[in-house]
This record gives structure tokens, sequence and C-alpha cells, in this order.
């Protein structure tokens, strides 16, 4: 196995079941889901597997996983096997209890959904009144327990006139760092595919960040599932003679690589199936049909997306592919090929020709 490709980030939907209804939803999740197919000893058996080839952060998510009853019994298990063990969560159902656990269970970071920085236009994108205050009450808990968390922010054109709000909101709750997400039309999601971010819009979008980042040093900020950005990043970078180092977490996927799907990341699903990321539709393998070191290391899935020369379209000749690589999951969202460019890059490079 190439020393490169080696799983370093994975996150785990152990229950597909969801208290909130959000538009972007890759799952389609609402409470009347199934939780899925993972018991708690097919949880141990997983955390297992793994570590017999990799010692990733691994991120419990959903759906909502504080909805499993035994959500910190699978966080300590992974804590006592050595991996990093984290969580998404809406923040909804956070209170005292739920923060002591979190300690208790080794959890070391969480991470938080928002989307806006007022309770109309957050609640609108997360279906659900009363979820903005949520997450307020929920950062107040982590403050308070001492727990570090992440703001995770998806935008739209519903919303991404709110971009910058949201960026200062992230901020003042005390947020460790704040992840821009410009989504990809998966599951749910797949609903609003007339509302996602032009691509001028996206270069308008990543230039602001490009901006904002040179000055920010109180928190960590990264675009995710922009993988062009890391182009606007090498060049503008050059151009402003400046430090070509970034800031990193010791649970972040990498500081100066575009999409890193099946890479060093992974998703698992609450049915066993094995994705290059949460975006990302189609499985290379199941974990109760083999192990996940057979699937890492031997699919054709994920062994396509590391063949960066069999890329198509402007992302195989771009000078940039070995920085961004485009988005594999919009990509087949909107071509049906995921080895086809990215759709939402305006970027034309020199020796491309239609």
């Amino acid at each position: 196995m190439n020393k490169d490709w080696t799983l370093k980030w994975m996150a785990w939907e152990i229950t597909a079941k969801c208290n909130l209804n959000c538009v972007h939803c890759r799952s389609s999740s609402d409470i009347h889901s199934a939780e899925g197919k993972f018991t708690l000893e097919k949880c141990k058996a997983l955390l297992d597997d793994i570590s017999t080839f990799a010692s990733p952060v691994i991120v419990l998510s959903g759906g909502e996983p504080l909805l499993r009853k035994d959500v910190f019994d699978i966080a300590k298990y992974g804590t006592d096997k050595g991996f990093r063990m984290c969580m998404a969560t809406n923040g909804v159902l956070v209170n005292d209890e739920v923060c002591e656990k979190i300690k208790s269970s080794g959890i070391k970071i969480v991470s938080l959904s928002l989307d806006g920085s007022t309770a109309e236009i957050h609640d609108d994108f997360r279906g659900q009144k009363g979820a903005f205050e949520g997450v307020l009450k929920a950062s107040e808990y982590f403050n308070k327990h001492g727990i570090k968390f992440i703001i995770n922010s998806s935008f739209t054109k519903r919303n991404q006139h709110d971009i910058q709000n949201t960026y200062k909101l992230a901020k003042k709750l005390g947020a460790t760092a704040w992840y821009m997400f410009l989504i990809v039309p998966t599951g749910r999601g797949e609903e609003i595919m007339k509302e996602l971010v032009s691509k001028e819009d996206y270069e308008d979008i990543l230039n602001w960040h490009y901006e904002m980042e040179k000055g920010e040093e109180e928190i960590l900020v990264r675009p995710t599932c922009a993988p062009q950005y890391y182009r606007i990043w090498h060049e503008r970078s050059k151009e402003d003679g400046t430090d070509k180092t970034r800031r990193s977490l010791t649970f972040s996927t990498g500081g100066g690589k575009g999409c890193i799907a099946a890479q060093s990341i992974c998703f698992v699903n609450s049915d066993g199936d094995v994705l290059p990321c949460s975006y990302f539709p189609m499985p290379a393998g199941n974990v109760f049909e083999q192990s996940l070191k057979d699937i890492w290391e031997s699919s054709k899935l994920f062994n396509d997306l590391r063949s960066f020369k069999d890329y198509e379209g402007k992302c195989g000749v771009c000078k940039h592919l070995g920085v961004c690589g485009g988005c594999r999951a919009r990509a087949y969202a909107v071509t049906g090929s995921y080895m086809a460019e990215e759709p939402f890059c305006d970027y034309i490079p020199a020796n491309y020709k239609c």
C-alpha cells in the first residue's frame, strides 16, 4: 500500500436517525429513519478492525449521534483502543449530563452545525424552529465544561449572503475552528440543485475567505468541499509573498490539499457501506462483507480516485491538480462521472482545449 494513502480521518454514521430535517442532508435523515445495522458489538468489531492497519481520527456522526443511548460506550471503547474520538452534533440535545459523558468517554472535540447568524436563517436551513437556539445553548455548555468545539457552516444561495456574519458568530461563540462548507448535492441536498452557489460566486467567496484567513489569528478557518480554494490560496500567497504554511488542528484532515476523499479520509454509513467521503453516494464496499483494510487498500473506486492522471476535462490537465483535484462527489452528482472535471470551478487552465 502506497504510504501516501494512509487513513487519517474517518466519519462514522452510527445512526441515520435525526431530530432535525435539514434541507441539505446527504442521508435524508429524520426522526423516522432507521438506526442502522451497527449494534454495540458490531461497533466494537469495526474499531478492532481499524486498529489493525490505521489510527485515524474517528468522528461519531449521524443523523444525530446523541439519539443513540450507547454513543458514549462506543466513544469510550474507541478511546481505550487509542483512537482520537470526536463527535458531530446539531447541538439540540446537549446539556450538562451530555457534557460530562463527552469528557468521561474521552471525546476530544465536538463539531456543531451553524448555518446562519440568526434563528430565521439557521432554522430555515435546518427545518426546525429552535435549532438555532440549540446551537447557542450547546456552545454555552461546551464553554462551561471546557470542551473544545468547531463550527461547521453549510451554504447555498439561500444563505450565502450571511457567510461573513456566520463566521463572526462562530468566533463570538468561542469555537476553536470554523469550517465553511459549499455543499454537495446528494441525499436530500439533490432537491436544492437549483440553489447551489454559482461558479462566479464560488470564486468571489473563496477569494473573500483568502483575505479573511490572512488576518485571522484567533480561530482556525477552512473552506470545505471547495478544493479549488487551494488553487486560489497557492496562487495568491505566491503573489503576496506570504508564508505558505498554514495552521492546523491535531484532528484536521490536512491544511494544503483540496479533495482528499479516499486519499486520507473515508465515511462509513449506518448500513456499513464505505464511501470516499460523506457526500459521495457510491460505496466502495461494506464492512459487514469484508474488512475496512481490504476496502481501503483494494477497492476499484478508491484506487480510481487516487489515479490523478485519469481525471477528465479541465481537472486532468490543470497544473493545480496536485493541490486541488476538484470535488469528486460534486462531479459525480452533477455529471454522473466521478472522474469528470469539477463542475463549479471557473478556472480555465492555459493548456486546456475544449
